[in-house]
């Protein structure tokens, strides 16, 4: 691996955006990070750290970095639409389905890197999750393993979401500039107007794809070079979103915590949009010398490194940690009272059995992360489009219901509420497997070749 990392670092062709690279890299492991941190696991159950100390809920507002991933996402995701657009082939009089094809070739080519290793993570647990419960197992520390270790997978179907709407948007955005992403957030206004003046119920969870649409535009913005004064994008999402939780229905903490009424994240609030504002700001504040670091190719190599990882680790980061604990458990290790002087005390050594046993499970499934070759976009695919979108749309609702159902109760029929239809884990898994290969044979005859921003 250390030599392909070392020629694909010295084969970096100039003109690419190496800051980019480097916060897909860093927003995934401060979650990862976050999430080892944040958990209050006790002998019955898992709590969070943040409802133990509530004076710890203002680092949200510098730890709660998905935003910028899925800005990022939508830089990414201009730069390889247009260069698909870019290298179609000339269409013959009279023959349709150009679009068509460029619209499946990218869904095709996204989707791989997505869900390749997302289908080895579900199809591994699924099939441990069985057998646990065929031998009678599922209790304890197990069992909340099983309905937790999916819960991340809500970020793989908003990423497939933004996939999707990526070529419409883009198209908005080429059309109305800052104009198509004032629409996003005005609607996110309008919701959160309806559910909280108006008590309209339900409404709420249209801002899944408003705030997160509106994010993915503002990678559109940058990547035409239209972010020209990110102090004042930073200065004014931190003071609206303060003022939206200082006199305002929402709450403090910028991730979901146990128990609450309101979540700025479940589903998204306006408050959460502005701290996105504020992120993006702050990260493009940060631009200039962190290209300069990243012309040093040590540095370089170690993002490529852990670019052709990171949605590895992402998905088993929680199957370490809750392997960490549980031998603990075994093992008899005292489990201090969460925020205790103990507790404290033993972050450092958990965090780093966690780190190692995240580095162990990356090593044995890497290997479905690296990009595949795929033949170049065809001409005169109809109808590929509507097939590839169908595709999509099965694959993020097979996955945002398996982030909700999880793992637990499989032999009991167990199922959770998406869009107010229940959904069990076997379904939510064909679904996402039933997608994916819409995709695939939709995209089939119109892929995508390689030097396109990876997602």
């Amino acid at each position: 691996m250390g030599s392909s990392v070392r020629e694909l670092a010295g084969a970096t062709p100039a003109t690419r955006d190496r800051y980019v690279d480097l916060l897909r890299v860093a927003s995934l492991g401060a979650v990862v990070l976050g999430h080892w941190l944040m958990a209050a696991v006790t002998p019955d159950g898992v709590g969070n750290l943040l409802a133990v100390v509530p004076a710890l809920q203002p680092l949200t507002w510098l730890l709660q970095v998905m935003p910028v991933f899925f800005f990022v996402g939508g830089f990414s995701h201009a730069l390889s639409y247009r260069s698909l657009l870019r290298k179609r082939p000339e269409r013959p009089e009279g023959a349709g389905g150009s679009e068509d094809s460029v619209y499946s070739a990218f869904l095709r080519a996204r989707l791989q890197r997505l869900l390749r290793p997302t289908m080895v993570f579900v199809l591994v647990w699924g099939a441990a999750a069985l057998l646990v419960q065929l031998l009678g197992g599922g209790g304890g520390l197990t069992g909340v393993t099983l309905r937790m270790v999916t819960q991340p997978l809500w970020f793989i179907g908003i990423y497939l979401a933004m996939v999707a709407f990526t070529p419409p948007l883009l198209k908005l955005h080429e059309r109305y500039g800052w104009g198509a992403f004032a629409g996003l957030a005005g609607a996110a206004v309008a919701v959160d107007v309806l559910r909280f003046a108006a008590g309209v119920p339900y409404v709420e969870f249209l801002n899944f794809a408003f705030v997160w649409l509106a994010v993915h535009q503002l990678g559109f913005l940058r990547a035409d070079g239209r972010i020209r004064r990110p102090a004042l994008l930073a200065g004014a999402g931190l003071v609206t979103a303060g003022a939206l939780v200082a006199f305002g229905p929402y709450p403090l903490s910028m991730v979901g915590m146990p128990g609450e009424k309101v979540s700025n994240m479940a589903p998204p609030t306006l408050a959460l949009l502005c701290h996105g504002l504020w992120l993006v700001g702050a990260v493009e504040l940060l631009r200039a010398p962190a290209a300069r670091l990243l012309e040093r190719p040590r540095v370089w190599r170690t993002v490529v490194a852990a670019n052709g990882v990171a949605m590895t680790a992402f998905l088993w980061h929680l199957t370490a940690m809750f392997g960490v604990y549980g031998a603990m458990l075994a093992l008899d290790v005292e489990l201090p009272a969460p925020a205790s002087a103990a507790w404290w005390a033993q972050v450092p050594l958990r965090i780093a059995l966690a780190a190692a046993l995240t580095a162990g499970l990356v090593a044995a499934f890497r290997a479905f992360e690296r990009p595949v070759s795929a033949p170049p976009v065809a001409a005169g695919a109809t109808g590929a489009g509507p097939l590839a979108a169908l595709g999509a749309t099965l694959c993020l609702l097979g996955v945002l219901g398996l982030s909700m159902v999880g793992f637990g109760g499989l032999l009991d029929g167990r199922t959770a509420l998406l869009i107010a239809i229940p959904v069990s884990a076997p379904a939510a898994v064909a679904m996402t497997l039933g997608g994916w290969l819409l995709v695939e044979r939709a995209g089939r005859g119109a892929g995508v070749r390689a030097g396109i921003q990876r997602p």
